[in-house]
C-alpha cells in the first residue's frame, strides 16, 4: 500500500517545495509516499475552461490505476478534522487495502470523467487556497494523520 499526491502543474515556489520536501521525507518513515506533478498544458489560450479540464482530466486518469482509491481535493468535498482524517486513512489502510491517490486539480477544477472515476472527495477548508499552497498544507496534514495514528506528540488537542 502506498499514497500518491498527484498535482496538475509543477511546484514553482521554492517555499512550497521546501515545505513539501520536509513532510514528504518525514512521511517516508510511515508509508511509501510520492508526489507526481503533471505538467501544465501549453498553448491553452484558445481553449475554453471546459476543454482545459477535459485535457487535464485525461492526464490525471492516465496516472491512476483501476484499483487505486482516488480522492479528489475539491471545494465541495467532505471536510475533516485532523483526527478524523487520520481515522479515514487508517480505515483505508486496514480495510480497503488499495493504494490511495489524492489529486489536486488545475485552476478550473476537474472534468466530469475525473469526478465519475473518483471514489471520494475531500476539502481542506471552505476557504480557497492557491494550488501551490494546498500542496504544502495537504502533505503536512497527511504527516499529521500518521503521527496521530501512532500516538506521537506532534498533534495537540
Amino acid at each position: 500500500m502506498k499514497i500518491t499526491l498527484l498535482t496538475v502543474g509543477k511546484t514553482d515556489k521554492d517555499w512550497v517545495r521546501q515545505g513539501m520536501d520536509i513532510y514528504v521525507s518525514r512521511l517516508k518513515h510511515y508509508i511509501p509516499f510520492s508526489v507526481i506533478e503533471i505538467p501544465e498544458l501549453k498553448n491553452v489560450s484558445a481553449l475554453t475552461k471546459e476543454q482545459i479540464k477535459v485535457r487535464e482530466g485525461e492526464l490525471i486518469l492516465k496516472n491512476v490505476k483501476p484499483a487505486d482509491d482516488l480522492v479528489l481535493l475539491d471545494e465541495r468535498g467532505k471536510e475533516y478534522t485532523s483526527v478524523e482524517l487520520a481515522k479515514v486513512i487508517q480505515d483505508k489502510i486496514s480495510y480497503v487495502g488499495k493504494d490511495i491517490v489524492y489529486v489536486i486539480g488545475g485552476a478550473y477544477g476537474f472534468s466530469d470523467a475525473v469526478y465519475q472515476r473518483a471514489d471520494s472527495r475531500m476539502s481542506l477548508s471552505r476557504m480557497t487556497f492557491s494550488h501551490q499552497m494546498v500542496r504544502a498544507i495537504f502533505v503536512e496534514q497527511i504527516y499529521r494523520a500518521f503521527t496521530i495514528m501512532r500516538g506521537e506528540p506532534y498533534h495537540h488537542e
